[in-house]
């Protein structure tokens, strides 16, 4: 079966969703990526690069009244985290073959093929997945923002019908980036998914199969299928800052490496099509981009770990 992903993001996300793009065509090239263009700029640049396996979605392509409604009370981000539980929808309806479709975060990237996460559902014979943050102690925030991440959740037509209408009718009526009353964004809602849909969902039996950098403490680099980088920005052309989570050697050396060197590429293709990467964010720490090696920059760096010039 030829799997479907969809995810979202704005011009400014371009490299981080040219890297997960990469990503699936080293791992599953038969795959198909639909993209919900949050801005103009976004769909403009992608369409002009004519990637393989990608399908495109423009905003005012799958904006209901429903959603355009509630747009001028979110952000920017708090709208995004509105759509999510609407993108397999936006797949279903456009391509009636379609039988599965994950949902994944822009900032997501493959380290192997995805064959084992699908395998556990469909032992299963669930309806969807979702997968545990699985928090190292100090970064547990299991209470504030959730016991599940909102990163890689597949949905099947039909079956997981009741799991999504429920999870839209939340969104909507609330959706915002502070918590509030149990609630969180549209991922402290998943935290009663296993008791309130029983065997239509299935959590993630190996949480190291989707690794972040709040759980890279627990689990070894070599585990991983996917990896989340939450929290890392670019702060220009060559720059990234990596935030302020503490990284052991292995996921500096066989996650960030090989992902950074992806995103570099990435701001080579949008360069190189003529187009500005935008900045993510002000420099910090992190890791600079430049064209002979990835050089380990201290500044406000927290990690106990030995820093690494990372030759290529």
């Amino acid at each position: 079966m030829t799997e479907h992903y969809i995810t979202l993001f704005d011009s400014g996300f371009l490299p981080n969703g040219l890297a997960l793009h990469t990503s699936l065509r080293r791992h599953d090239p038969d795959s198909v990526l639909w993209i919900l263009c949050m801005d103009d700029t976004c769909f403009e640049v992608l369409g002009s690069l004519d990637l393989d396996g990608v399908r495109l979605l423009r905003l005012n392509e799958v904006e209901t009244p429903e959603l355009l409604a509630i747009k001028p009370s979110r952000s920017v981000g708090e709208y995004c985290w509105t759509l999510t539980p609407f993108t397999a929808d936006m797949v279903f309806d456009r391509d009636y073959t379609v039988q599965r479709v994950t949902y994944l975060d822009a900032d997501m990237w493959f380290l192997k093929s995805p064959a084992p996460i699908f395998a556990d559902l469909e032992v299963s014979g669930a309806a969807s997945l979702i997968t545990p943050h699985a928090y190292a102690d100090e970064y547990d925030h299991a209470l504030e923002y959730g016991i599940y991440c909102v990163q890689f959740m597949p949905f099947i037509r039909g079956a997981s019908d009741e799991i999504r209408s429920r999870w839209k009718a939340q969104c909507i009526d609330w959706c915002f980036a502070e918590p509030d009353s149990g609630r969180f964004g549209d991922q402290k809602y998943l935290d009663d998914w296993p008791q309130h849909f029983g065997p239509l969902v299935r959590v993630e039996s190996q949480p190291g199969w989707t690794q972040g950098p709040w759980n890279a403490l627990r689990f070894p680099a070599s585990d991983a299928i996917t990896f989340h980088f939450h929290r890392l920005r670019i702060t220009s052309a060559g720059n990234v800052n990596v935030g302020t989570y503490r990284l052991p050697a292995d996921h500096v050396r066989d996650v960030y490496k090989p992902y950074l060197a992806d995103l570099r590429a990435a701001v080579g293709l949008i360069t190189e099509a003529g187009h500005a990467v935008q900045i993510q964010q002000q420099p910090l720490s992190g890791f600079a981009l430049t064209k002979d090696k990835l050089a380990f920059r201290l500044h406000n760096w927290r990690s106990p770990f030995t820093p690494y010039a990372l030759e290529f």
